[in-house]
């Protein structure tokens, strides 16, 4: 079968879902500007960061009156500052349907003690939003990494509820839509849709979460790295670029090379039309071929950034060692690099989709994909 394979492969086979692809050309010369061995504390240092910030206001479309920081640990650290800062002061519910949801359950409820409600969804389904008490605070992830769902809208969170939303939206924000009147806390990473360097996170918070944070102290101690207040006031320092630790600066100027090129091709809309084309071939894939399904089960809520993906072939004998074996192939010849399930997730594929994807390279994946499907098939015969 190894002679038989796809003619071209992707011209870049990156299709990690964390860190994920690279700006389209991008070279390391781009990053030249960026004020190595300078401190963040220097001007130029504080005008990279407050650009930063500043661009990511624009394309995201983020109100004015929503402050933005930048802060450690990546997205994890920005959800778990949010958590630790501001749960507590009225009952939480905690929406999982994936690994990184289920997470956030665990540190709410083993590690805090907050008085929590949980409502989980299996991979491939998510939680009733109809069902969700948001005079609660509300803890959840807009699109799911490792399962592939993600919330479809924001119409079953009301204008008027009482409690604060937090939304880790990592895999989400400048590939869909987020509705920031309805969502008080924000969270992402600059490693996702915009292919930056990991480490660092994004923390936005609207009017109603700096109200919590400077009306309400938790009961537990609060280590240096996750506070953002001093004397009852918000600290905003922090949403001006003044970082609580040491930022990479050549990270940052990463971030600002992507965030210039999504600038350049139409910002936000154009952001979300390349995810949402290059997550549609991988669905039409799926429909013309029986042996392949999408993990989402409702069409509406198919995650167009990290699309997973089941095998439904009934010849196959062991799914997970299937999965791996496929994916090993596709790594193998340069087709497809760590496009493996996650570790918790149902055996199968995850491609991520995301704008720094080009749709040509994923056609040629569907190529690839099919090969080393039937290779695999042909190899579990021959074993058996």
């Amino acid at each position: 079968m190894a002679d038989k394979h796809p003619a071209t492969r992707p011209a870049n086979p990156r299709f990690s879902s964390g860190p994920c692809a690279k700006i389209p050309h991008f070279e390391l010369n781009m990053l030249a500007d960026a004020p190595l061995g300078r401190s963040h504390r220097a001007a130029v240092g504080k005008d990279k960061l407050k650009a930063a910030i500043e661009e990511t206001r624009e394309i995201l479309g983020v109100p004015a009156d929503y402050r933005i920081g930048i802060v450690p640990a990546s997205d994890t650290g920005a959800v778990e500052m949010a958590m630790w800062s501001m749960l507590g002061a009225r009952k939480a519910t905690m929406l999982a349907w994936e690994s990184f949801g289920s997470g956030w359950v665990t540190d709410v409820v083993k590690q805090l003690k907050i008085d929590a409600e949980v409502k989980e969804a299996g991979y491939g389904e998510i939680v009733d939003f109809a069902t969700v008490d948001f005079d609660t605070d509300v803890v959840f992830t807009w699109n799911g990494t490792t399962s592939g769902v993600r919330v479809p809208n924001g119409d079953a969170i009301p204008a008027d509820r009482a409690g604060l939303t937090i939304c880790d939206a990592t895999s989400a924000a400048f590939a869909q839509d987020l509705p920031w009147d309805k969502l008080d806390v924000v969270t992402f990473s600059w490693q996702k849709v915009m292919g930056g360097e990991a480490a660092h996170g994004m923390l936005i918070l609207s009017p109603r979460a700096v109200e919590r944070l400077e009306s309400y102290t938790p009961a537990w101690p609060m280590p240096k790295i996750f506070r953002m207040t001093k004397g009852g006031k918000l600290n905003e320092g922090i949403f001006k670029g003044e970082t609580i630790n040491t930022p990479s600066m050549l990270a940052v100027e990463d971030y600002l090379v992507a965030l210039a090129w999504a600038k350049k091709i139409g910002g936000l809309p154009e952001l979300m039309k390349r995810a949402d084309t290059n997550a549609k071939v991988l669905w039409d894939f799926c429909d013309r071929n029986d042996w392949l399904a999408n993990l989402a089960e409702d069409p509406a809520t198919r995650s167009n950034t990290s699309v997973c993906l089941k095998f439904t072939d009934d010849r196959i004998k062991d799914p997970a060692a299937f999965a791996k074996a496929v994916a090993k192939k596709l790594e193998t010849y340069n087709a497809a690099y760590d496009i493996g399930a996650y570790r918790d997730a149902p055996a199968g594929l995850r491609v991520w989709c995301g704008a720094t994807i080009e749709s040509a390279d994923i056609e040629k994946l569907t190529l690839w994909i099919k090969w080393a499907f039937e290779a695999c098939l042909e190899e579990q015969s021959e074993a058996a």
